[in-house]
């Protein structure tokens, strides 16, 4: 099975989980230039549960959020990159600048992002907890992020 989803299969998809008694982790992020922060916290998120589904911005979204030179790397390789890591289960593309419809669709049991945010700045944790589910924060790796290793590369060819 393709790891990479639409909504609909996703959302059908995660129902037979429930029905398997299954655990589902949902978390989200852009992963453009993927580094060893990403692959930490995504291990440390499919470690919480049994099914980790990572909703991916599109490129259009990570526009939005970050800016037009962003992303690097397109979304269809970036969605391959994550779909070969052991802990991805499932990945779905979203075009909305927050995940808040695809968390409904799935509607996981355990909503996970880095520690940088705080609880109630995280979308769909509200609705994740309306549903019986939890929203863990996980402590993210000092040092390390794709802005920092963008700023590095455009230093390096700078000087």
């Amino acid at each position: 099975m393709d790891k990479i989803l639409p909504l609909e299969e996703i959302r059908s998809l995660a129902r037979e989980y429930r029905k398997a008694g299954k655990t589902i982790v949902f978390t989200n992020g852009c992963f453009d230039i993927l580094h060893a922060g990403h692959v930490s916290y995504l291990t440390l998120a499919a470690a919480l549960g049994d099914v980790l589904v990572l909703g991916l911005n599109s490129d259009s979204s990570v526009k939005k959020i970050k800016g037009e030179k962003r992303p690097v790397i397109g979304q269809d390789h970036r969605a391959r990159v994550v779909a070969g890591l052991g802990a991805v289960a499932h990945v779905v593309l979203f075009d909305e600048p927050d995940p808040e419809n695809l968390i409904q669709a799935v509607c996981p049991h355990i909503l996970v992002k880095g520690a940088d945010w705080s609880e109630d700045q995280i979308i769909g944790a509200d609705f994740v907890k309306q549903h019986g589910g939890r929203v863990e924060r996980v402590v993210l790796e000092p040092d390390i992020s794709t802005t920092k290793i963008i700023e590095r590369i455009v230093r390096l060819y700078h000087e």
